[in-house]
């Protein structure tokens, strides 16, 4: 037991100046990881690029230093390794790893693509697998969603790059679409036109090239209803305080020009005679005298 206590201490002062050196190559590694990450951070200073990529880029600059450095330390430690045989170790490690970690790494590769899409940006409203609400964040493994009830959802990369996006903020502008019913007595262009001037006459409807459309649409069960569409603001607030503008001066226009909107009519039909109630007499009882 001594003598293999011994032979453990021969070798450590043998390689003694071998870790001296090792130590020294780590500490080079260091500043050079310091120096790339700051170099990197100048050089994407200016670009566009988000915010979490240029983390990214940055971090995938420092791990490249850091792996270089800790090969050459080793080789020094170590001179029987070879760059090849630490490369095919590395190879090994890293698909068991792969497998070992597989969700996470396949969130880190959605992310990777989505920071480089532009489609979906920090601010925009989106919605996927019936999760709404707007990017707050755009991490690398996670975005945050803020729903529109204040709540912060954290959804895993994956999801947003497997599944199908709604951006609804793409476009500064959103079409929207209200049913809108008149009498079958009514007269049907008149009433077109009432409700296109009605829209056309609120402040949140955007004019010009986006055109206010108002057609008929089928035959209801008390009423020829018509459908409304018009383009607004994107943002969900936008959307709400738009269709209560239009919603509320369609109605006023009208009742403005003498155009009734149905309540749900009902015609009842009996095989046999009814007995129709008039009253009750002074004990209470109703009298029920035959129709």
């Amino acid at each position: 037991m001594i003598a293999h206590l011994t032979d453990i201490v021969r070798a450590s002062i043998v390689l003694l100046p071998q870790i001296v050196v090792a130590l020294f190559v780590i500490f080079i590694t260091w500043l050079l990881a310091r120096l790339a990450r700051g170099v990197m951070n100048r050089a994407l200073k200016g670009t566009r690029l988000r915010p979490s990529l240029k983390e990214l880029l940055t971090l995938l600059l420092s791990i490249l230093v850091w792996v270089a450095g800790g090969m050459v330390a080793a080789v020094i430690v170590f001179p029987g390794l070879t760059p090849a045989s630490m490369l095919a170790g590395l190879g090994i490690g890293s698909v068991a790893i792969g497998f070992a970690f597989k969700d996470i790494f396949e969130n880190f590769l959605a992310g990777i693509i989505i920071l480089f899409r532009r489609e979906m940006r920090i601010g925009d409203h989106i919605e996927c697998e019936g999760i709404e609400g707007q990017v707050d964040r755009i991490a690398i493994r996670e975005s945050h969603i803020r729903q529109t009830d204040g709540q912060l959802v954290i959804v895993p990369n994956a999801i947003l790059f497997k599944n199908p996006v709604t951006v609804r903020t793409d476009r500064d502008v959103r079409r929207v679409t209200i049913i809108c019913g008149v009498a079958y007595d009514e007269d049907l262009d008149a009433a077109r036109q009432v409700i296109a001037d009605a829209v056309a006459a609120c402040s949140t409807v955007r004019q010009g090239d986006l055109p206010i459309q108002v057609f008929a649409q089928e035959f209801a069960d008390s009423s020829i209803n018509f459908e409304v569409t018009w383009w607004t603001g994107a943002t969900p607030v936008e959307v709400r305080k738009s269709k209560d503008e239009v919603v509320s001066g369609v109605k006023r226009g009208l009742d403005d020009a003498g155009i009734e909107i149905p309540f749900p009519y009902r015609t009842l039909t009996f095989k046999e005679p009814l007995k129709l109630r008039h009253g009750s007499d002074d004990t209470g009882r109703d009298e029920t005298p035959e129709s």
